[in-house]
């Protein structure tokens, strides 16, 4: 049995703001420990995969954040993992379905795809291990084969699954799904023993699936298949066009096919699991005071109980409060207090209507090459620390409205400008004139550091003309540098 893991790993970054952020969502963001959630979904992929193959499905800005986690683990070999690139979000029934179709044409219609989330914390793999086990047998059989997570409380943040007819100890057929209940609902749930938490995890024979999809969400099938076939599929990143990536329905799994199939599963999964959907879920991982207080990073409590701060660069204090949630950043700071951590997706929606890019970007953005943080943004000038990985080439552009100076702080960076290409050490300068071709480049094993001047009427990334780029970002205006 041929057990092929598919990580979807995206998002809005809108439930964890300020510290999620669309162009660096939740899977992305940092834990306590310094890990990722998108780290730690890799290396539990890496632990049930059959010959250490993952298909990812993400985007094309998050591909080279995966790419650098995956890399960390020691028993990552770049070269089996499969990346499906959407050039827009759409939910879970097309991005399962192309995965499935990745598959197929790999691996035959035998093999299992175990499909995850790339923002769930399960710590507890032992257990972890035995049940996709479990649930890859069932699915082995033709069941559409869903994890539902044991409920420790009547929460009413999740789906549930009520279970029917038992299959064996540990699994049964699904009786029904039900939307997220109110709170006496909930209670009721937890109480009869019959439901679990629909995790959004799922085991599926990828020629069971293909076929319940073609019963249940045809449009969604023959959409899926016409995307893929107009796409080329021969290397391990594969970009799919955004006019064929359109046409695909915009519907989730549950709805598209697990909630319509005949044949589908739920397999009682008794490890540990937490989708940290709320600052609250993230408070609950730090361990408390006897105040009740919970924090990370510099801060100092005073007369206060019951708080989560996360503090970034800046030292937080509170005084006399009780029941808040506290996240500063460089940029921005949330408040609230903690029965409303649902609200910060208010937040974000209003940032979004104000077309502020605080909803999207941080001060610190990422990009394939490295990254820049802005250190000053003004009418006048624009001040940018770049950092550029080892082997990385930024595009060879120009701009129309600004000049730019660059001052190398560390390393040596290959630079072009007009037709003049010269190396450049730390503690010396370059000026780029408007209207004039530049390039820069790391040709070093150590990464380069340099401090970007931009000069001129307009730094907006629109007046970036590129002529050629090793990331296919030549019609991107999204993008920087």
């Amino acid at each position: 049995m041929k057990i092929i893991p598919v990580i979807l790993s995206g998002g809005a970054g809108t439930r964890l703001w300020p510290v999620s952020r669309k162009a660096y969502p939740k899977p992305f963001m940092q834990l306590a420990d310094g890990k990722t959630l998108a780290e730690l979904t890799f290396d539990r992929a890496m632990g049930i995969a059959t010959e250490g193959e993952v298909v990812t499905v993400t985007s094309r800005d998050y591909y080279f954040l995966c790419k650098d986690i995956y890399k960390k683990n020691p028993q990552c070999d770049l070269d089996k993992q499969t990346f499906l690139l959407e050039p827009t979000g759409r939910n879970t029934a097309p991005a399962i379905a192309l995965a499935a179709l990745n598959i197929q044409q790999q691996h035959g219609d035998e093999a299992i795809m175990v499909v995850m989330p790339s923002d769930h914390l399960i710590k507890d793999h032992q257990t972890f291990n035995a049940t996709v086990q479990q649930a890859a047998t069932l699915a082995a059989d033709g069941h559409l084969t869903t994890f539902g997570i044991f409920p420790t409380a009547p929460e009413t943040g999740y789906g549930y699954i009520k279970a029917g007819t038992k299959l064996n100890e540990q699994a049964a057929v699904i009786e029904q799904f039900v939307e997220k209940p109110s709170l006496e609902v909930a209670k009721s749930y937890l109480a009869s023993g019959d439901y679990s938490w629909n995790s959004g995890m799922f085991a599926f024979q990828v020629g069971a699936l293909l076929t319940a999809m073609q019963d249940t969400a045809a449009d969604v099938l023959s959409a899926s298949q016409a995307c893929y076939a107009a796409t080329d599929t021969s290397g391990t990143q594969i970009e799919f066009d955004l006019d064929q990536f359109m046409t695909l329905p915009d519907i989730s799994i549950d709805y598209a096919v697990m909630e319509r199939a005949s044949k589908r599963a739920v397999v009682d999964s008794r490890f540990d699991w937490n989708d940290i959907g709320s600052w609250n879920a993230m408070a609950s991982l730090s361990d408390s005071d006897e105040a009740g207080n919970r924090v990370e990073g510099k801060a100092i409590t005073v007369d206060s109980q019951n708080c989560y701060i996360r503090a970034g660069d800046r030292l937080v204090a509170t005084v006399g409060v009780s029941d808040l949630m506290v996240v500063d950043t460089t940029d921005a700071v949330l408040i609230a207090h903690k029965d409303k951590s649902q609200g910060v997706k208010d937040v974000v929606q209003f940032l979004k209507a104000k077309d502020h890019e605080a909803a999207v970007y941080h001060k610190t953005v990422h990009r394939p090459w490295g990254s820049y943080t802005i250190l000053e943004d003004e009418d006048d000038c624009k001040v940018k620390r770049l950092v550029v990985k080892p082997g990385q080439v930024l595009s060879l552009q120009l701009h129309h409205k600004r000049s730019e100076h660059w001052t190398v702080v560390s390393g040596t960076a290959k630079v072009r400008v007009g037709d003049e290409e010269f190396m450049l050490e730390a503690n010396h300068s370059v000026y780029i004139p408007v209207e004039t071709l530049h390039r820069l480049e790391n040709p070093t094993d150590e990464d380069i550091a340099l401090i970007e001047v931009q000069c001129g009427s307009y730094f907006g990334e629109d007046d970036i003309e590129r002529f050629e780029d090793i990331y296919g970002r030549i019609d991107d205006k999204q993008a920087t540098s």
